[in-house]
């Protein structure tokens, strides 16, 4: 009898292919483009969140590729001749992308894991009707630095970079965006400004800096911090967090007085992609709950969620250099979308300082 209920079972699978069922068997590839060192792949025991969203759906396979910066990725999607179906780019990245027609507007009907994004990561300036995006983490930036060989006294605000005492052990970021925002809170400027003559002044700060830079680096700070070759460097919190697991001298400071850059990440789909569909299926795999807390508790970074906490570790959620109170966040501040020729004047000021 079970022999003929089995005869029967791949008969009426073989009718169901037959009749139109025959394309789930096709496989679909999605391009996905995100920050290096930006996703679980199952170290240390983690998850591997690719592999487990490939089990889950056997027909979409994903391809995926990293970039170290927001102005990387931008020039490359911009300049065209890649296919992407999946990026991951920062707040006033997203508004840039959203306001020059690059991003495609997301059908929620395929990303339910929606409902659970925080009211407060919703509607946010950058895409204020959710249309383009969905928040992937959230994070904070400050001052990595190392216990052993940097005084506490002298860890007071933003103006650490620039201290000669520790001149070829300080990283700097290797992008305009944050560069800036960093001379910005320490000469008292907003972090949003448009005024060419405080871009100026700002570049002139980054030029007296450069002297006591060993590097301008991106993703290369965690071998140089964690191997203790440099002592000093301006970063994420959630990446300090995966850093001081391999470096317990390392440290975390925001110049809380002075003010920080506050970010949210969203995931999007851009024009140029192919695999919508497929692309939403993997945006709504990121984003349930036990997946995203599983993702960012190895990563260090913030969920967006409330519903994922359950699911994260303890510590971390207790750890305030991850989820800072709401009085370490009084003056943190978010980058907006900047016009096109605010943004091309930074970033050649920028080259300019750093080619020196």
């Amino acid at each position: 009898m079970k022999k003929v209920i089995s005869i029967f079972l791949v008969l009426a699978t073989l009718v169901c292919l037959c009749a139109g069922c025959g394309k789930s068997s096709e496989k679909t590839t999605i391009y996905v483009y995100n920050w290096g060192q930006y996703i679980s792949e199952g170290d240390e025991g983690s998850i591997d969140v690719i592999a487990e969203f490939e089990k889950k759906y056997p027909n979409i396979k994903v391809q995926y590729s990293t970039f170290d910066s927001n102005e990387t990725m931008y020039a490359k999607l911009k300049n065209g001749g890649i296919t992407v179906d999946v990026v991951i780019p920062s707040d006033y990245m997203i508004g840039r992308m959203r306001q020059e027609g690059m991003l495609q507007e997301l059908n929620y009907d395929n990303i339910p894991n929606a409902q659970y994004i925080d009211a407060s990561y919703r509607g946010m300036a950058f895409d204020p009707e959710d249309k383009y995006s969905v928040p992937y983490t959230w994070g904070t930036t400050g001052i990595i630095y190392n216990s052993k060989y940097v005084d506490e006294a002298d860890v007071t605000g933003w103006e650490l970079l620039w201290n000669e005492k520790y001149a070829g052990k300080i990283l700097m970021f290797d992008n305009s965006r944050d560069a800036f925002g960093i001379a910005e809170y320490l000469l008292g400027y907003s972090v949003n400004t448009t005024d060419s003559a405080e871009l100026q002044a700002c570049a002139d700060k980054l030029a007296e800096q450069k002297p006591v830079v060993q590097q301008y680096v991106m993703d290369q700070i965690f071998d140089a911090m964690e191997n203790e070759e440099a002592w000093i460097a301006p970063y994420y919190a959630g990446d300090y967090l995966t850093m001081v697991e391999e470096n317990p001298d390392l440290r975390f400071f925001r110049p809380e007085d002075q003010g920080y850059n506050i970010f949210v990440d969203g995931i999007c789909i851009p024009t140029c992609a192919k695999e919508k569909e497929a692309a939403e299926t993997f945006i709504n795999f990121l984003i349930d709950p036990e997946i995203c807390a599983q993702n960012l508790d190895f990563l260090g970074y913030s969920v967006p969620e409330t519903e994922a906490k359950q699911y994260l570790d303890a510590e971390l959620v207790a750890n305030e250099v991850a989820y800072p109170t709401q009085e370490q966040l009084r003056n943190a501040t978010t980058f907006d979308f900047l016009p096109e020729e605010i943004s091309r004047e930074m970033e050649s000021l920028f080259m300019t300082v750093r080619n020196g």
